[in-house]
């Protein structure tokens, strides 16, 4: 079976991207390289990052692409191989992705969704922005240094002190973790 992507021109779109080691902690040790290189990748091929958080292991995003644009895998392929290339080669490179001339760094492969209208994106935005709480590394959102809750609270959208209740049923959107 093939797997089919959604394709809108000038979408809004939700990511999950994952290191392929779930217990490394790459994507904090180095997100100044990850800033530069998404900085670089938006420089050629222009997104507006909506809503961001970078954990240890993996990362949520929300995009928003130019209209009559819908290639956010060109974006991501070059986000992931440009960060992979900044790095040391000193993961384990399984045999399979040795062929490929691939590293072990990233999944192969990310989740994506398709914002579909105001609620959608709201609860996506709010999911992302609870996610270091949800999995235990700060108390309040606010407090997690890799995270678009910054810009936020600095717009005024929210206070410091902003949460959501994270056991409810729409905080659970696009966790594949």
């Amino acid at each position: 079976m093939r797997y089919r992507r959604s394709n809108t021109e000038g979408g809004t779109y939700f990511f999950t991207v994952n290191l392929a080691d779930r217990t490394s902690d790459l994507l904090v040790r180095h997100a100044d390289i990850l800033r530069t290189v998404m900085h670089n990748v938006k420089r050629y091929h222009p997104f507006d990052i909506t809503a961001m958080v970078v954990l240890p292991d993996h990362l949520h995003a929300i995009w928003r692409l130019p209209d009559g644009d819908r290639d956010y895998p060109v974006r991501w392929s070059l986000i992931k191989a440009g960060f992979s290339r900044a790095l040391a080669k000193t993961e384990c490179i399984n045999t399979s992705r040795q062929h490929k001339r691939e590293r072990g760094i990233w999944q192969r492969r990310y989740w994506e969704h398709e914002i579909r209208d105001d609620l959608d994106l709201s609860r996506h935005v709010d999911y992302i922005h609870i996610n270091p709480v949800k999995h235990g590394y700060v108390k309040i959102a606010a407090a997690w240094p890799y995270s678009s809750i910054h810009r936020y609270i600095r717009d005024g959208l929210i206070t410091e002190t902003w949460t959501v209740d994270v056991k409810c049923n729409h905080m659970n959107v696009g966790d594949n973790e």
